[in-house]
């Protein structure tokens, strides 16, 4: 066969359907043969956006997101959605085609070193030396991807599509993940066995080992509150009654007050990361002399944030049935306080939904000058402009059953962290560590296409929708409908909050004025809803549902909201300035 074939059967056998990327010269022959190998090859407007689509794609189905583009260039704009995928451990294979071997080193056509691009971002690069080996690294790429729950790379010389080689397609190898060694486990069940106040967190690992059930089983054993680890909403059904919330910035007050009581705490398949677990609300949650019980697939990560007293290398599925196993017979230390335990749970989620409904009270001006003009501005045109608060619990009380959602960065987005529930996993997207902003609308794209029977919806700013707004057209072009949900709020609210609470509301580069973004929406054939009523909210989205699932329509949710903001996204990360400079001093 052709490498170009050997490539293309290689994916086939990794059962890859779909992949994103803008056609190049750079693979051609292989993209050829696409179409009668069973693979649809997704055209984008923007390769991050490919890149994001694969991830959500990788996010929803379990399986490959694939992403490809010219060499070069097309190649250089996937880093930054490469680099979201690798800290969602989503296993994306990105294939990059290369310049041709004759041509390496001569400063040709969109010539590039593709590898120390990806490096930092990639669990596995695969970098084809010779075209007879093409089926080898692409089948080590796959397997590395699914085996390591992160982006690999397949680099390929342009060259050697071409040609005529022998060779065998690999079979797929995947791993079967134990539970974790069983002197960890037996610690580990001593520890839960004598707790009085045992808390679970359910990770990211909870929702990839699709180990739901199992979660509940263990919670249900130890009568324990669960919370969500930061972004991983979907990791525990919000209508169980052990359901708390999630952790990190503008997470539940309900997980954090449970979560500091807790002696002994099981953070089941979640790495526990730094920023997931800073204060929040004014509230130092995390419990400092509480016993930590970590189980991750990934041995790196048991203790390499917080301190631990039990490490599991183990899959979260199976170390969760290990543990039930082992308290299924027991005597447990907290059966005498369940019903206690049961009643906290109920009274702190009950104070923190209370909480969120009145929650309306920012209020945050230009400047203390400006209060009596911001007070006109709150209406226009005969609308209102919307308190971020209030429009966000409209729209969660019209969410429909089985959504999918995504969220970008920024600072209403992050605010949305307090009223996003789910009852099922893999419904909750978002750039996790990697924060980058434009990630929200390409993501919940790829989920629609891996997952079309599912509504399909995503969350950002103004800001943030500018970065990606042009993929409408791929949804136009490609009949893929979603729900696009846009905080008009004329400005970057994350940062601009710092200047408000660390620079005397000297405000430099955060105003963003923008034409309708519902117009643009109708300009490019999709469908666009202006928001300017807060009893309107709920109807709009169920009006943009019913366009999505039922007439395939793409549709713009415009939200036009107020300027108020919530706390600044990095508290941890500045502080009070200090001018050495005479002409500065004047701005501390």
């Amino acid at each position: 066969m052709t490498p170009s074939e050997a490539f293309v059967e290689t994916m086939v056998a990794n059962g890859v359907s779909e992949m994103f990327g803008i056609m190049g010269s750079a693979f051609m022959d292989a993209m050829d043969i696409f179409a009668p190998a069973g693979i649809r090859l997704i055209p984008v407007v923007h390769e991050q956006g490919a890149g994001h689509m694969a991830d959500g794609y990788a996010r929803v189905s379990g399986r490959h997101g694939v992403v490809i583009g010219q060499n070069g260039p097309g190649i250089s704009n996937c880093v930054t959605a490469i680099a979201a995928a690798y800290w969602a451990h989503s296993p994306v294979v990105i294939v990059t085609p290369e310049a041709g071997t004759m041509g390496i080193g001569l400063g040709g056509f969109q010539e590039a070193k593709q590898l120390p691009m990806f490096q930092e971002f990639t669990k596995y690069q695969g970098h084809v030396t010779h075209p007879a080996r093409m089926a080898e690294f692409t089948g080590r790429c796959f397997d590395r991807a699914m085996a390591e729950m992160g982006p690999t790379q397949l680099n390929i010389p342009r060259d050697y599509f071409y040609g005529q080689i022998k060779t065998e397609i690999p079979r797929p190898q995947r791993l079967d993940r134990g539970a974790g060694g069983e002197e960890r486990l037996n610690e580990a069940a001593e520890l839960l066995a004598q707790a009085k106040f045992p808390v679970i967190i359910s990770g990211g690992g909870v929702v990839m080992a699709d180990a739901i059930e199992e979660c509940k089983a263990l919670a249900e054993r130890l009568g324990a509150p669960v919370v969500n680890s930061y972004l991983h909403n979907d990791s525990f059904p919000a209508n169980h009654p052990l359901w708390c919330g999630p952790l990190g910035y503008q997470g539940s007050k309900a997980a954090m007050k449970l979560l500091a009581q807790a002696d002994v705490v099981v953070a089941l398949g979640s790495r526990l990361g730094p920023f997931g677990t800073l204060p929040q609300h004014g509230l130092d949650y995390w419990p400092k002399n509480a016993k930590i019980i970590q189980i991750d697939a990934d041995h790196k990560m048991l203790g390499l944030v917080k301190k631990i007293s039990v490490g599991i290398c183990g899959d979260a599925k199976a170390a969760a049935v290990a543990l039930s196993q082992r308290l299924a017979e027991r005597t447990l230390v907290c059966d005498a306080t369940r019903a206690a335990r049961a009643d906290q749970i109920a009274t702190e989620k009950a104070a923190w939904e209370k909480e969120l409904d009145e929650w309306t009270h920012e209020r945050d001006p230009y400047s203390l000058d400006m209060i009596e003009e911001q007070k006109h501005e709150r209406t226009f045109n005969g609308g209102e402009y919307l308190h971020p608060r209030q429009v966000l619990r409209e729209l969660e009380k019209a969410m429909p059953e089985d959504v999918m959602v995504s969220t970008d960065i920024g600072n209403i987005n992050s605010v949305a962290n307090s009223y996003l529930r789910f009852n099922k996993p893999r419904s909750f997207f978002a750039a996790m560590s990697w924060g980058n902003c434009g990630y929200a609308f390409p993501t919940i794209i790829g989920a629609k296409v891996a997952a079309p029977h599912r509504p399909a919806i995503s969350y950002a700013g103004d800001g943030a929708w500018g970065m990606s707004l042009m993929e409408t057209l791929t949804c136009v072009r490609h009949n893929i409908p979603v729900t696009a949900v846009v905080f008009h709020n004329r400005q970057w609210g994350a940062e601009k909050k710092n200047q408000v609470d660390f620079y005397n509301r000297r405000f430099v580069a955060g105003e963003l004025e923008s034409p309708s973004f519902a117009n643009i929406a109708r300009a490019m054939g999709a469908e666009g809803i202006v928001v300017d009523r807060l009893e309107d909210v709920g109807p709009a989205l169920k009006k943009a549902i019913d366009l999505q699932m039922n007439h395939g329509k793409t549709t713009i949710l415009e939200i036009m909201c107020t300027r108020e903001l919530g706390d600044p996204f990095r508290r941890d990360a500045l502080s009070k300035p200090v001018r050495m400079l005479d002409k500065y001093k004047d701005y501390v």
